[in-house]
């Protein structure tokens, strides 16, 4: 007795007259596409009369009840990762998704490998929380094309589902602040400033951009960390040490100045502890200025201002876009589903605490003036 030959996704395409990549979509309910009613009906019929069945791995997948949702992540030494994270498991555990943590380590080479997985793991979601690095762009959209995925991004513009920050709106609101209480001579301290890390140079460039605008561009000093520092494995108290660092010799080289401000909170912890070490008084003598909003910024012993940019916030709307997209691919026989990239940004917030005051003389002056 000859076996019974094995029908495949070509055989269906081929009664259906349509191409194979149509029929995949199609029966794995794949709508980055529209199709019309007659095409689905087609090869829903097609698939039927031959017999044919979705391959065991999808369905093995679905039998377990396997309801994961992975999240990209460069490093969990920043306080600022862990509260995206808090975020999206918020609304994961809510609806009953499991979180899956794949970290970087801000290490192209593991970033690739777990991009690979992938395509074994078959997650229902994928979120980046943190900008995909350029030699791997085009295949997170092509994932993004079969899996909702989403990015909390700091560029522009993405061509996938993003939550977005304007970090050069960033950058301005910090200057505005210290040009507010008078401050001249000031420094921005950051971690490298490399050409992975774009956004990190757009909340200089912003920051800068509001001192030339008062004709003081000249005023501002600019120091960031070797670049090598990109490719060492982060600790827990890397940009700690990095603002640390930088602030000592700052000072010791330009004690003119009356304000710093640091990339992110955690770089800016470091630079206060630097300012109290050189007995400068934060902010009788210099005030500081972070950004993300952490919750050591908010305890009282340092009352950091800073600028919030509600990252828990960020990581609930990630997950609820991954968790509305998997709906809607579930409704595969919704013909009048859109096909929708969802673009969000937050309007940044400055947070005024104990660490920023009036520039040194105008200090003196009200002082005086009393």
């Amino acid at each position: 007795m000859n076996k019974k030959k094995k029908v495949t996704s070509t055989d269906v395409a081929r009664a259906a007259g349509v191409s194979q990549a149509t029929v995949s979509m199609v029966l794995n309910k794949k709508y980055n596409v529209s199709f019309s009613r007659e095409t689905i009906e087609k090869i829903e019929q097609a698939a039927k009369d031959l017999g044919y069945r979705i391959p065991d791995r999808r369905r093995k997948a679905d039998t377990h009840g396997e309801r994961l949702i992975v999240v990209f992540c460069p490093t969990l030494t920043n306080p600022y990762y862990v509260m995206l994270l808090q975020g999206i498991e918020a609304v994961a555990n809510e609806k009953g998704y499991g979180v899956f943590v794949c970290n970087t380590q801000r290490e192209l080479r593991l970033e690739e490998r777990y991009l690979r997985m992938m395509h074994a793991v078959h997650p229902m979601g994928i979120i980046y929380t943190f900008n995909p690095s350029p030699s791997y762009m085009e295949q997170v959209e092509t994932l993004a094309q079969t899996i909702p995925l989403a990015i909390i991004s700091n560029r522009e513009k993405v061509e996938v589902d993003a939550i977005n920050q304007d970090n050069t709106k960033v950058g301005k609101l910090m200057a505005q602040h210290l040009l507010d209480l008078g401050h001249r001579n000031v420094a921005f301290l950051a971690t490298p400033l490399t050409k992975r890390q774009k956004q990190r140079s757009k909340r200089v460039e912003g920051f800068v951009s509001e001192f030339e605008q008062a004709g003081l561009k000249e005023h501002v000093i600019i120091r960031a960390a070797a670049d090598a520092m990109d490719d060492i494995r982060p600790r827990a108290d890397s940009e700690y040490q990095m603002g640390y660092e930088l602030a000592r010799n700052l000072m010791q080289e330009h004690p003119e100045i009356t304000a710093i401000a640091g990339l992110n909170d955690m770089m800016a912890l470091g630079i206060i502890d630097a300012l109290n070490e050189a007995r400068y008084k934060v902010p009788g003598d210099v005030s500081v200025i972070g950004c993300d909003n952490i919750f050591y910024s908010s305890l009282h012993r340092i009352g950091l201002t800073t600028i919030d940019h509600f990252v828990q916030l960020k990581g609930r709307d990630a997950c609820e876009i991954i968790i509305r997209k998997i709906k809607e691919e579930q409704n595969r026989f919704d013909q009048e589903r859109p096909t929708s990239i969802y673009h969000i940004e937050y309007e940044p917030k400055l947070i005024v605490r104990r660490t920023t005051g009036y520039v040194r003389s105008e200090r003196n002056v009200r002082k005086n003036v009393k």
